[in-house]
């Protein structure tokens, strides 16, 4: 790769740090830079280290993480399916990961138990769809999309099922949780090294996923195991949807525009489009987030709401422009 490729990961770096400053700074009480700069140091008054150390950023990182791990995911599905449609949360994987992390929490399990249940609801989510949408020549895309569509209207249906039977005094807290809240994201660290170990991981398979994104056949015929390949998209797409939804609940249609619009911009290398969706999917839910807790301030909104207005008519516009 030229040395020119990594300027637009070098000004989408420089876009996150801006965007943490601005997460950091904005809130019910608002913090200048100096003071941001001076915490940052050491130094600062007592008060406002801990709103910016133990209540603001470790918010800020857990939505960057979120955000990551949402459009990464996303843009190894569109490779896998070569279908800008695809994202966790059409498909039904993110409803998977709901059902499953909503079970955990029926079961008053939580922390990581919680976490491989979101990831079994996910993976078996993924293998649903898949299976139902396989016809005799493989996936149509069309196809795909609908089946996506309707199991995860079925993961819709069980969710309020189980809450339904919740008992009264957790279901407002569940129901915040379902439309995407960051409120109780304390713990970044599990998601932020997720997010970076897949970003490095998946560097050295860059280029034969750029191959993969041309076709099964066009790849085996270039020496790339693409069945295997496959399958580990799968896995790392679910434990990523996974990890997400444990930490934040289901925010969808982040894993839908940001690969997207980064294809527009920056081309279909993978070996840029992966770490510059970490950056940009990180860089957006943390301005949704920082909007989400200062619109109505005191009062919060869901971030996932504020996701869902800008996801949705972008939706539509890439459903138009895919025809019939």
């Amino acid at each position: 790769m030229r040395l020119q490729a990594f300027v637009p990961l070098g000004l989408l770096a420089l876009g996150a740090l801006a965007a943490l400053g601005v997460s950091l700074g904005v809130g019910s009480a608002s913090i200048p830079l100096d003071r941001l700069w001076a915490i940052a140091l050491g130094e600062g008054d007592g008060l406002a280290r801990t709103m910016v150390l133990e209540l603001r950023l470790p918010r800020a990182l857990s939505a960057f993480a979120v955000g990551g791990l949402l459009a990464v995911a996303g843009a190894l599905m569109q490779v896998l399916l070569r279908n800008p449609l695809a994202d966790p949360y059409v498909l039904g994987i993110s409803g998977g990961a709901a059902m499953g992390a909503l079970g955990a929490m029926m079961l008053g399990l939580g922390g990581m138990l919680a976490s491989t249940s979101a990831f079994g609801g996910a993976l078996f989510s993924t293998l649903l769809v898949f299976g139902l949408a396989h016809g005799r020549g493989g996936w149509a895309p069309t196809r795909l999309l609908l089946t996506g569509i309707v199991v995860a209207s079925g993961w819709g249906a069980m969710i309020t099922l189980m809450l339904a039977m919740t008992p009264a005094e957790r279901l407002p807290g569940m129901l915040y949780w379902l439309m995407g809240d960051l409120s109780y994201a304390r713990e970044p660290g599990l998601p932020l090294a997720l997010l970076a170990l897949t970003c490095i991981g998946l560097l050295p398979l860059g280029r034969s996923l750029n191959v993969l994104a041309r076709g099964p056949r066009q790849a085996a015929a270039l020496g790339v195991d693409a069945r295997l390949l496959e399958w580990g998209i799968y896995a790392i797409a679910s434990l990523l949807t996974a990890v997400a939804v444990a930490t934040a609940g289901s925010i969808g249609f982040v894993g839908l525009v940001v690969p997207h619009m980064l294809r527009l911009v920056l081309g279909n290398d993978q070996r840029i489009a992966l770490p510059a969706c970490a950056l940009a999917g990180g860089t957006l839910l943390l301005l949704a987030d920082t909007l989400a807790r200062t619109v109505i301030a005191p009062e919060q909104l869901p971030v996932g709401v504020i996701t869902a207005l800008l996801g949705v008519p972008t939706f539509l516009f890439l459903l138009y422009r895919s025809g019939p």
